[in-house]
């Protein structure tokens, strides 16, 4: 049942990602809510399904790009790959994991996506897509960043609840 959860809050991300938050550019960039979703649940000591969850956002995310199915989905996992890292390193600081892994996941996701557009023949200029789309991209995800992660951290402890001992 857990692990049901995902899809109505990817599937409702997914839907908002593409209606509202693309409706929100800052230079040609656009804010990934769904990436942010998964990194922030993926952070979460309780939650136990990240890899779940990001193979799910991947598939939900590959039906509204024009991307082949394997980027989103290559973006995901290895988002979940850099939380699962960090989270064993860095552990008693979640703000300073969360703020790396949506600073690696987001650029490694424009780094497969523009590697992707070249070898299939567009004529996009490295520093045109990196100062254009990415770096505003970057500073949007690292906006939505924290009230995500609270979001997540509420819906993980919900999902998940603590079991008091009873004396």
């Amino acid at each position: 049942m857990r692990n049901l959860v995902a899809f109505p809050i990817l599937t409702l991300a997914v839907i908002v990602q593409s209606s509202i938050v693309s409706g929100i550019p800052l230079l040609r960039g656009y804010a990934d809510l769904t990436l942010v979703i998964v990194i922030a649940w993926s952070l979460q000591e309780e939650a136990i399904t990240a890899w779940y969850w990001a193979i799910v956002a991947g598939a939900l995310t590959s039906f509204i790009t024009g991307l082949p199915w394997g980027i989103p989905l290559t973006a995901f996992l290895a988002a979940v790959f850099f939380s699962k890292t960090l989270q064993k390193r860095i552990w008693q600081a979640p703000l300073i994991a969360l703020f790396t892994v949506t600073f690696l996941a987001s650029l490694f996701s424009h780094l497969l996506s523009f590697a992707y557009l070249n070898v299939t023949g567009a004529s996009i200029q490295f520093a045109d897509a990196f100062s254009l789309v990415t770096l505003p991209s970057l500073l949007l995800n690292l906006l939505i960043a924290v009230p995500v992660f609270w979001l997540m951290r509420d819906l993980a402890r919900w999902t998940y609840p603590i079991e008091e001992d009873e004396e």
